[in-house]
Formats: C-alpha cells, structure tokens, sequence
C-alpha cells in the first residue's frame, strides 16, 4: 500500500501544484517584471529599468507611510501577544462559564476587516462627538484608534492558540518545579513559557504578518487621514496603483518592496524563534 501510494503521489499533487502556479507563481513573476516597466495594461509595459523603485524610495508618502507602519506593528504585535497570554491563562483555570468567555472573546475575529473598521469609526467618533471633536483632529487618535481595533479583532483569535500550547504543558513538570520550590512566576518563565515555544511562534508570525499587511481596517477607519499621516504601507500602495494615473508601475515597485519587507521580518522571526523552540 504504501509503495502504491509512494508511486502515485505525484498525480494527487499535479492538481494543487498547477493551481498554485497559476493563481500565485505565474502573477508574482509577472508582477515582479512590471515593476521594473511603465504601463497602465499588462500589454503596453515598457522596461525602464530601476526607475520605478528609485521613484518609490523617493516618495514621502512612502516612506512616512512604513514609518507609520512599523510603529503601528511595534506596539500591535506586544499588547495582542501580551493580552491574549494572559487570557489565556486565566481562561485555562476553573473559571465558570470560561467557555462561553472563550466564544465571546474569539467571536470578533469572524468580523470582516471593512466592516469593524466603520463600527469602530463610528463608536470613536460618537465619542469624540461629546467633546466636540472627531478621530481625523489629530493622527494621535487614528493611530490609537488603529491599534484599539487591532486588538479587539486579534486578541481572542491569539487566546485561543495560546490555550492550546497551555494545555500541552506538562503537568508532572509543573509539579516537580512546584516541588523543588519554584513560585508562580518561575514556574511561569522556566518552564511554562519554554514549552510554548512553538505556540509563541506561530503567534508571533500571525501578529506580524497581520500587523503590516493591514488594509481594510486602515482604510475604513481613517482612509489614512488626516492628510494622510495614518496610512499604512498596504494603503498607501493601493493609493499609488488606482489613484495616480501612470504611477501604476511606481505602485508595483511598491509592493514589491513591501512583500520583501514582510517576507524579510517574518523569516527572520521564524528563525529566531526556532532557535528558542530547539534551546527549550
């Protein structure tokens, strides 16, 4: 049986393999070509060399935009990681009804991003209301207001994996520190967090990836306003395509870009944190 499927195996995985060259390979190849042109179709591209990346670098709105970006991931990526642990912990205890609390805190995660972008701009700014201003006064208040969103979605979602590297802990070992005389804390840091290590690496990938390739909560909640100090790289790369006409080429470069931002910081984390799971 197993030689039969050894011998097979290459035509179960014909189907996914051309479906994943057609719907990803072949248009990243394309796209990474076009952003070396100046075109408004696919069919009137003309190579122009590093022009486009040279105009993208050279771009303030760019620039402002991964600086606003990577600010926005700092502090994103430590309170939901942060927030979701530690309800995760409390929710991994005899607390009653913790399953409906589970439900509950996941349930925001099923929201699409457009959607809890308007919600939240209106619930903001019904507030701001009160005191005579709106989230669009100051990039203060969209950038708090960003993150406040971030966290109401992810946070549940991230709870949930974290319950679940909780209860793969093992309980003799906790007991055994226990019994050697480790308080709660050290329990918590020497052992328990050690061997959460590959739940603490998925989490850290989703956070990140998430955090900048936000787009429809950005552009909901603050359309990068105002005068565009809270747009995000993802944002400000739909801008540059759809909205300048014959920078189409300068938004390809962009994404470019921002798909090497990305990939580079993910791996990047995905190593470091392997190391950690292979140390624990």
């Amino acid at each position: 049986m197993e030689k039969t499927m050894k011998k097979y195996f290459p035509l179960f995985v014909l189907p996914t393999l051309i479906a994943f060259l057609i719907a990803f390979v072949l248009p990243f190849i394309m796209g990474l070509y076009l952003s070396f042109c100046k075109f408004t179709t696919v069919t009137n591209a003309k190579f122009v060399g590093l022009d486009n990346y040279v105009k993208a670098f050279s771009n303030k709105g760019f620039l402002n935009a991964l600086a606003f970006t990577v600010l926005f991931a700092v502090i994103a990526i430590v309170t939901i990681n942060v927030f979701g642990f530690l309800l995760a912990l409390l929710l991994t205890r005899k607390v009653p009804g913790r399953n409906l609390f589970r439900t509950l805190f996941f349930m925001p995660n099923l929201i699409g991003g457009i959607v809890l972008g308007y919600i939240w701009q209106s619930m903001i700014n019904g507030v701001f209301a009160i005191m005579g201003m709106t989230m669009l006064m100051d990039a203060r208040y969209g950038y708090w207001g960003l993150i406040i969103l971030m966290n109401w979605q992810m946070i549940g979602y991230i709870m949930v994996i974290y319950i679940a590297g909780l209860q793969n802990v093992s309980s003799d070992v906790l007991e055994a520190a226990r019994m050697d005389g480790a308080g709660n804390l050290q329990r918590l840091f020497r052992v328990t967090l050690p061997m959460m290590m590959p739940s603490i690496t998925i989490c850290l990938f989703l956070t990140i990836s998430n955090s900048f390739k936000m787009f429809d909560q950005n552009l909901a909640l603050t359309g990068g306003g105002p005068s565009g100090k809270t747009t995000m790289l993802a944002l400000d790369i739909y801008k540059t395509f759809y909205d300048r006409v014959g920078f189409e080429g300068v938004g390809q470069a962009k994404a470019v870009l921002f798909f090497l931002i990305v990939a580079g910081i993910a791996m990047a984390q995905l190593l470091l944190t392997r190391r950690k799971e292979v140390e624990s």
